[in-house]
């Protein structure tokens, strides 16, 4: 299960991932095997230096990951296997859970000890000595069963400032036990950065031979820092987890530490090209834990190079770095344009050439202009990007709509032995033809649809491959009570794309058809402009 693969440059600074095993204790997150192999051949084909797979001795689905572990060839990452230090008053090679350790048949085995006096009497309810005696002979029988062995310091910066000369001596026990690396653990998370550059530094004096690691939680929103400042000042192993996931308020995210350290410090720590794959990685791991990704995380986030305002757009335009302290693609984002109430010119200049629009500075202001009107009538743009794409086309002089919605009405009752029933009609027009059909529904949403798409379809087939993906109702101003105004945001997919429309109204099932008349208008504008590319792309007949 070890790596090589990689021919390489050795990284100055070795990323251990734990999202696996501290990740998978946030509340909230499971990962089943088949997830944990998935999301570890990931972080592989990153270029992390190790991925630490799981306490084999807590749960069968740990023990399953290492067995099934041992038949990946792992390109670049070595996996660990995870525990603890042999209980007190019982001999390392009689211990079970280290047993355990051992049959997991890793190259590394990383076990965490006791630095705080204050755990190991009152938790641990053994003396200081033995303490002493169960870190050393732990990692000296892993190192003696042919394993790397790391030692995760646990609490050593609360441990350091209750007593410093013990917390340096659980350090050279691990040492002496045969540790390649000794990490400093912030395993209460309420460290700040200035503590732990300082505190790593003394350690660094202390011990100047051990190589030594940071393990970082975020409880004071310092994780990131906290790793960074210990890389400043000297470690050269981090761990953390992607997307700072964890127990309590998480874990230090490797999303930012990764790139904060290749492109602030300058240190390399992932193999070439591992960088421009971090925020699909981001994604994935969000994706296969079936958790939202956080849209405003540093880096990998997809807000975390959108930009809103004016004057930011503005600047941007004519120099990205104005407002961007990256390039985005180091690490495989995008800058965006947000259009808004808040925007200028430049947002809407640069939203139509995003979208491949043509438009002039004075149809650019008009758009504006009437973006800022519908806003505050409760429509919202940045996250339908569709229905402002409409609202730029049809505000050129030869757009032509596919359809037009003429009259609509929908109703809601209950049938006798059927329960409830919606049904709705609907008049649309086509070109030259007007066309009547009613249709039936779940819901007078769900019945316009049908009515809609009935009308539709034999004009334009391709409807039946557009599909409604979510359906999200935002109540605006709830103090108005049944006045309130109520703002529709739909996502819809095809076969080869997805896209988000939005209506609002003080009706909520105008507002829905608002945002189901643009999700199907887009959607033709789509199929067109694909079959009009295809058609291009044809060879010339002879």
């Amino acid at each position: 299960m070890s790596s090589n693969g990689n021919n390489g440059p050795s990284p100055v600074v070795e990323i251990y991932d734990t999202t696996l095993r501290d990740g998978t204790q946030m509340e909230g997150m499971s990962l089943s095997c088949d997830d944990k192999l998935r999301i570890a051949e990931r972080l592989d084909a990153l270029g992390v230096a190790f991925v630490e797979g799981g306490w084999p001795g807590s749960n069968p689905k740990d023990v399953e990951f290492f067995v099934r572990a041992k038949d990946v060839t792992w390109k670049n990452a070595t996996i660990a296997a995870f525990g603890s230090t042999c209980r007190a008053q019982l001999r390392a090679e009689e211990d079970k859970q280290l047993q355990t350790v051992i049959e997991a048949e890793t190259p590394v085995c990383t076990i965490f000890g006791k630095t705080w006096k204050m755990h190991v009497t009152e938790v641990l309810r053994t003396s200081l000595e033995e303490n002493l005696r169960m870190i050393e002979e732990s990692v000296a029988f892993l190192s003696k069963s042919g394993r790397r062995t790391i030692y995760d310091a646990e609490h050593f910066f609360d441990g350091y400032k209750s007593d410093s000369e013990y917390a340096l001596e659980t350090l050279r026990a691990a040492a002496r036990g045969g540790a390649e690396t000794l990490v400093l653990c912030d395993t209460n998370g309420g460290s700040m950065p200035w503590e732990i550059e300082e505190l790593v530094r003394a350690v660094r004096d202390a011990l100047p031979e051990a190589r030594l690691g940071i393990h970082a939680h975020n409880d004071g929103e310092c994780g990131v820092a906290n790793s960074v400042a210990a890389v400043r000042a000297g470690a050269r192993h981090v761990q953390g987890t992607i997307n700072g996931y964890g127990e309590r308020c998480g874990n230090a995210n490797l999303c930012a530490i990764i790139p904060d350290v290749e492109l602030k410090l300058g240190l390399n720590c992932l193999p070439e090209g591992g960088l421009a794959q971090l925020y699909d990685l981001a994604h994935f791991v969000a994706e296969i834990a079936n958790l939202s990704p956080n849209d405003h995380a540093a880096y990998v986030g997809r807000s975390a190079f959108a930009h809103k305002g004016g004057v930011h757009v503005s600047a941007i335009r004519r120099h990205p770095e104005s407002y961007e302290h990256i390039n985005p693609k180091l690490i495989g984002n995008e800058s965006r344009v947000v259009v808004s109430e808040l925007s200028g010119r430049g947002n809407v200049m640069s939203k139509a050439e995003e979208l491949g629009l043509e438009t002039s500075s004075a149809h650019g202001s008009q758009v504006l202009e009437r973006v800022k009107e519908l806003e505050a009538r409760g429509f919202a743009y940045e996250a339908a990007e569709a229905s402002f794409a409409l609202l730029m086309a049809r505000h050129q002089e030869d757009y032509q709509p596919p359809f037009e919605v003429l009259d609509f009405q929908a109703s809601v009752g209950r049938r006798r032995g059927e329960g409830m029933v919606a049904e709705a009609t609907i008049k649309v027009q086509i070109g030259d033809e007007v066309i009547l059909t009613a249709g039936e529904g779940n819901g007078p949403v769900s019945a316009l649809d049908a009515a809609l798409r009935k009308a539709l379809r034999p004009f334009f087939p391709q409807v039946a491959e557009m599909h409604l993906s979510d359906y999200k109702v935002r109540i605006l101003d709830g103090r108005s009570g049944v006045g309130a105004t109520t703002r529709v945001l739909i996502d819809s997919q095809s076969a080869h794309d997805t896209w988000s429309t939005v209506g609002a109204s003080s009706n909520i099932i105008e507002a829905s058809l608002q945002a189901l008349v643009d999700s199907i208008e887009y959607g033709l504008t789509l199929e067109r402009a694909r079959r009009e590319q295809q058609a291009e792309a044809q060879p010339a007949r002879t």
